[in-house]
């Protein structure tokens, strides 16, 4: 007995060795890799005469877990109906003779032999064995002859057989097993030998079987391997986003300069002192223009551009046959409507300081708004009023 159960653990610890030496398998927490399964088949007396005559019917459930790739752990509760000697006798009246409930481990011989891929094989071979206990359920009992007390009705077995496995499916959800084995009775003396497994005392089983594994955390309904080499990153593509990057601050800074620069010449522009534009159009004949230049949005005339408009009054005062136009302007920036209004109220700011503080007539001013200025190239400068002389 302790020779055989020796030999259990032998086999247990060469299999999850064997494991060990496998590509790494994914982590798998406590309720990945079930599976349940249901079986049926028939058993008989592993020497008597008549052996398939004598085969009576076994059936059970199974409920396991892959431990790795190579061992399996589960808990086995089986049935047996009672043996043919007893139908024919009305003292035994159950249609169940015993039950076994069995802690069985199962090597699988391919996947510790031929090494595992990370998905189960279509055909795999097993072995398993396993400890149980056994109960029995008394068929005669005599007043007088026997009684449920002295009657043995429980005692451990062991186990061992092989699994003719077929997985079924892409994702092998379901599996399909053949199962021969022979079940020993441990504890009933045998030849003076206490706890002996003799096949005398022994049943030889065949079932068939059906498996469903349940999905584990990964998705997957059976072990996976490990993705343990991550893939190199692509040094060549990161060293082009780097120097894009590289390249895209550099014209960051660029622009912020210009920008600084440019901010910097308009508030010289804007705080640069009105400066009076004369020109000649003509050889043969003189015109005479004043320029009158604003605030942004304004049209009010500052105290330092009324020399510009003084000099179109002194003119006029001095030749009563000259008339002058008076030209309004805005600068680009701003609502189109806006600046529209804008230049023509400047040119009537001009207009209205000739008539009410020179006494200049009206009729000999012409005033009008000419909208958006493009005659300088800085737009700023474009914010004005001018005066040309018309004789």
């Amino acid at each position: 007995m302790k020779t055989r159960i020796l030999s259990i653990a032998v086999l247990v610890a060469s299999a999850m060795g064997a494991n060990a030496q496998e590509k790494a398998i994914s982590y798998s927490k406590f309720f990945d890799n079930w599976q349940l399964g249901v079986k049926g088949g028939g058993f008989s007396d592993t020497h008597r005469e008549a052996f398939l005559k004598n085969t009576r019917a076994t059936f059970g459930l199974e409920l396991e877990k892959q431990i790795s790739p190579a061992f399996r752990l589960g808990v086995e509760g089986m049935a047996y109906v009672r043996p043919v000697a007893f139908d024919e006798n009305p003292t035994y009246n159950n249609f169940i003779d015993q039950t076994n409930v069995s802690l069985v481990g199962t090597v699988n011989l391919s996947n510790l032999i031929l090494g595992y891929n990370g998905t189960p094989r279509f055909f795999e071979v097993e072995g398993f064995a396993g400890l149980g206990w056994r109960h029995t359920y008394l068929q005669n009992i005599v007043p007088g002859v026997n009684t449920r007390e002295n009657a043995v009705t429980n005692g451990m077995t062991a186990q061992f057989g092989s699994n003719l496995l077929f997985n079924l499916g892409e994702s092998k959800k379901w599996a399909v097993k053949l199962s021969p084995a022979i079940i020993y009775g441990v504890d009933t003396p045998a030849k003076n030998s206490a706890n002996s497994l003799n096949s005398l005392n022994s049943v030889t089983q065949l079932t068939a079987g059906i498996i469903y594994r349940f999905k584990g955390s990964n998705g997957a309904r059976h072990i996976t391997l490990a993705n343990t080499a991550a893939p190199a990153p692509d040094t060549t593509e990161l060293d082009r986003l780097r120097a894009s990057l590289k390249e895209k601050e550099s014209e960051l800074t660029d622009n912020q300069k210009k920008i600084k620069k440019l901010e910097e010449e308009l508030e010289a522009e804007r705080n640069k002192k009105p400066q009076v534009i004369e020109k000649t159009v003509t050889k043969s004949k003189k015109t005479l223009e004043s320029v009158v230049t604003y605030r942004v949005g304004k049209t009010t005339i500052e105290s330092s551009q009324l020399p510009n408009v003084e000099r179109i009054a002194t003119y006029l005062k001095k030749y009563p046959n000259s008339k002058v136009v008076i030209k309004g302007f805005a600068s680009p920036e701003g609502n189109l409507e806006k600046n529209q209004k804008l230049a023509a109220d400047r040119a009537e700011s001009v207009k209205k300081i000739l008539v009410t503080r020179y006494k200049i007539s009206s009729d000999r001013i012409q005033a009008e708004g000419n909208g958006i200025g493009d005659m300088f190239s800085e737009p700023d400068w474009n914010r004005v009023s001018i005066s040309t002389i018309v004789e």
